[in-house]
C-alpha cells in the first residue's frame, strides 16, 4: 500500500484500514508461532504498512490543527 493511496482518505477510512491491519498482523503471528506461516516477509509488510496508516492519520491530525 502506497502512502499516496492512503492520503487519499479520510480519517474514519484510515481507522478501518488499520484495524484491518491490526487483525491480519494478529492472524500472522499466530501463524508464525504455530510454524504455519509460508513467508515470514509478511509480518514486516503488515508492520510497515501499519506505520504508514498511523503516519498519514498523525499528518492529517497535524495539518488540521495548522489550518483552523
Amino acid at each position: 500500500m502506497k502512502a499516496k493511496e492512503l492520503r487519499e482518505k479520510n480519517q474514519t477510512e484510515l481507522a478501518a484500514e488499520l484495524r484491518e491491519l491490526k487483525e491480519e498482523l494478529f492472524k500472522l503471528r499466530f501463524q508464525h508461532a504455530t510454524n504455519q506461516l509460508a513467508n515470514p516477509m509478511e509480518l514486516k509488510r503488515v508492520k510497515r504498512d501499519i506505520a504508514r496508516v498511523k503516519t498519514v492519520m498523525r499528518q492529517q491530525e497535524l495539518g488540521q490543527l495548522v489550518a483552523r
